[in-house]
């Protein structure tokens, strides 16, 4: 069964908690039964963990780096210093 709730919060929550239903095509209802759906956990991500995840996502995307075996390398350099 659902039920209402009224929440007093400062004005710029209200205007972040918008943007960001608008952003994920979520209600805040729907947001804010995430948060607080799952047991023992608030579902709540700090700075560093959306950081991470935003780094993951671009990390996924990048292309994979070709990369040349320790002897080649040695061998360019040392031909390089000595030439």
């Amino acid at each position: 069964m659902k039920t209402k709730l009224t929440l007093t919060v400062r004005e710029n929550v209200v205007a972040a908690a918008k943007r960001l239903s608008r952003r994920t095509g979520k209600s805040i209802s729907a947001m804010f039964e995430e948060v607080f759906s799952e047991p023992g956990s608030t579902g709540l991500k700090t700075e560093p963990q959306r950081a991470a995840e935003r780094l993951l996502k671009t990390m996924e995307k990048a292309e994979t780096v070709k990369t040349k075996d320790d002897k080649t390398l040695l061998r360019r350099h040392v031909t390089r210093k000595f030439t």
